[in-house]
């Protein structure tokens, strides 16, 4: 069952996203997930903290995450029934140090690997408590209608990206604050960022992105990328990693 109702479906279609303010998963299933991130994070080597990418591509154990009902009920209502894992990203910003994100659009860096960008969906799962003070997500309201924006350069050694939209309405910002457990939905077409993390508190998460299954992946543009059919049909004919 849909772990939405019509209002909330239609609060996100009009503003872009959804606070899902319950536990996504059980309390067994979490422990096990925060198990292999901090596996993650104790082998990234020299990578920063908030550069760890695809990691299911290297440990299909995130798979049962990914591809868990408890996730995909939340995305069906929001995209469909024919659901495609297109990524998941471990985003972790270590106490005083981890580094802002600009404000940017989903959207723009995938700009050329589909052919159409309705209907991507980003669940963000908080790791850790995510709130102000250690540098939550927070989106402008409705700027997923606006299509693509200008952007200008930043200095990626204190930016997590190296460039940034302009002309920026900060007043507007919506700040997703999120106890452990807990996960926020958006459009990949809205803007969003987040703030330094200045705090003694470290503030991770779990990004999870799905698209609809009717969406074509552009070959040309994905060499080497492992997409999965998570829910449903194929309606693009993609080339899907087998689940086993």
């Amino acid at each position: 069952m849909a772990k939405l109702t019509a209002q909330e479906v239609a609060f996100y279609r009009e503003h872009g996203y959804h606070l899902y303010k319950k536990p996504l998963f059980s309390a067994e299933k979490m422990a096990k997930l925060e198990m292999i991130f901090e596996e993650q994070l104790a082998q990234k080597g020299s990578k920063l903290s908030d550069e760890l990418d695809t990691p299911h591509f290297r440990d299909p154990r995130l798979l049962e995450f990914l591809l868990a009902d408890e996730v995909l009920d939340l995305v069906e209502p929001l995209i469909g029934p024919d659901i495609m894992l297109w990524s998941s990203h471990f985003i972790c910003k270590e106490p005083f140090k981890g580094r802002q994100t600009p404000w940017h659009e989903d959207s723009a860096y995938w700009n050329g690997r589909f052919d159409k960008y309705d209907n991507i969906v980003t669940v963000w799962l908080a790791i850790d408590r995510s709130n102000k003070e250690n540098g939550c997500m927070r989106v402008i309201p409705g700027t997923h209608h606006n299509g693509f924006s200008e952007y200008e350069s930043v200095d990626m050694s204190v930016n997590t990206f190296h460039a940034e939209i302009k002309n920026i309405e900060e007043e507007k910002a919506v700040y997703f604050e999120l106890e452990k457990g807990e996960c926020s939905l958006h459009d990949s077409r809205i803007i969003h960022g987040a703030t330094a993390n200045t705090s003694p508190y470290r503030r991770c998460g779990y990004t999870m992105r799905f698209l609809s299954a009717d969406t074509k992946v552009i070959p040309e543009k994905n060499e080497n990328w492992q997409i999965f059919l998570a829910r449903g049909k194929d309606r693009a004919g993609n080339q899907y990693v087998n689940v086993k």
